[in-house]
């Protein structure tokens, strides 16, 4: 069974960095796309950001874009995230996903969300102001 562990979350005041890491454990066969998505308190799922498992292609929300940079080494299954110039809005707890099988550029729209095959228990990222 394979399982995904995230780390790196932590406290960082606005501006500052943090860099997510995330691993699939147990026996990896599959091809995974990965990503994040974040959930921050009183809020729905969000995507975030996805890779494809070449590192070829990648898809960000647009208010991440140009400081978040999604990132993995090819072919294998281990994603990294870093978030620089962070502001408070990105608090939330940050899901590591993957999927053989859903195109990442699906992966924005919420009726695909059950559909992506694993998920991760999650990392807390707070952003104080």
């Amino acid at each position: 069974q394979v399982q995904l562990v995230e780390s790196g979350g932590g406290l960082v005041q606005a501006g500052g960095s943090l860099r997510l890491s995330c691993a699939a454990s147990g026996r990896t066969d599959s091809h995974y796309d990965m990503g994040w998505f974040r959930q921050a308190p009183g809020k729905e799922h969000e995507f975030v950001a996805a890779i494809t498992w070449s590192g070829n292609t990648t898809r960000y929300v647009d208010s991440v874009k140009g400081r978040f940079t999604i990132s993995r080494v090819a072919a294998e299954n281990t994603v990294h995230l870093q978030m620089n110039s962070l502001k408070p809005e990105d608090t939330a707890v940050y899901y590591c996903v993957a999927d053989p099988h859903a195109p990442i550029s699906y992966w924005r729209f919420q009726a695909v969300y059950g559909y992506l095959e694993l998920w991760g228990q999650g990392t807390p990222v707070t952003v104080s102001s």
